[in-house]
C-alpha cells in the first residue's frame, strides 16, 4: 500500500508541499492528498495589487486542483477532526483518510475584529483589508471614488 501522505490545506504552502514531494517520490510507492473546503485557490500576494488596478481579481483565482500534479488526490470537503492517535482525518460527509504522515498547511485566518474599532462603522465602506479579496475589490472601488482628502495606512499586526 505504500506511504500516504495527507497534507491539510491547499493554498499555496500545501500546494508546494505536495508538488515538491510528487516530484521527489513520484517513482515510489508514495501517495499524497490534499483536502480543502473549497476550490478556489487566490494568490493571495498578488491581492496587494488589486486597490491599485494593477491586478484583476480573476487572474488571481483558480481551481485548487488544477495547481496540483496530476498524481495527486484532491479531495474538496471540510475537515471535522484528526485523530492523531488512530492516524485519522474524518472529513464532512462521513469520509474517513489514513496517514503515515500528516501536514497541516491550513494557513491564517484575518481577526480584524481583534482589533478594538477596526469593524465599526465605516468597515466595507471606507476602511478596508486588502489581505482578502473582498477587502482588496472594496478598496479599489474606494480608490477610484477618492478624490482628494487624507488616506490612513494602518498595519495593525500581523495578518
Amino acid at each position: 500500500m505504500g506511504t500516504h501522505l495527507v497534507i491539510l490545506g491547499g493554498g499555496a504552502a500545501g500546494t508546494m508541499t505536495a508538488n515538491r514531494l510528487q516530484r521527489t517520490y513520484h517513482d515510489r510507492d508514495f501517495r499524497i492528498t490534499v483536502v480543502d473546503q473549497d476550490d478556489d485557490h487566490i494568490y493571495q500576494p498578488g491581492l496587494l495589487f488589486v486597490p491599485f488596478g494593477l491586478a484583476q481579481p480573476h487572474h488571481l483565482v483558480r481551481s485548487r486542483p488544477r495547481q496540483l500534479n496530476a498524481a495527486v488526490d484532491y479531495k474538496q470537503a471540510r475537515i471535522e477532526r484528526v485523530d492523531l492517535n488512530e492516524r485519522t482525518v474524518h472529513l464532512a460527509g462521513g469520509i474517513r483518510l489514513s496517514y503515515d504522515v500528516l501536514v497541516v498547511a491550513t494557513g491564517a485566518r484575518l481577526l480584524p475584529e481583534e482589533t478594538e474599532g477596526l469593524t465599526g462603522p465605516g468597515w466595507g465602506e471606507n476602511v478596508f483589508t486588502f489581505y482578502d479579496l473582498p477587502g482588496a475589490i472594496g478598496l479599489h472601488r474606494a480608490l477610484e471614488r477618492f478624490d482628494g482628502g487624507r488616506i490612513v495606512v494602518d498595519v495593525a499586526d500581523l495578518p
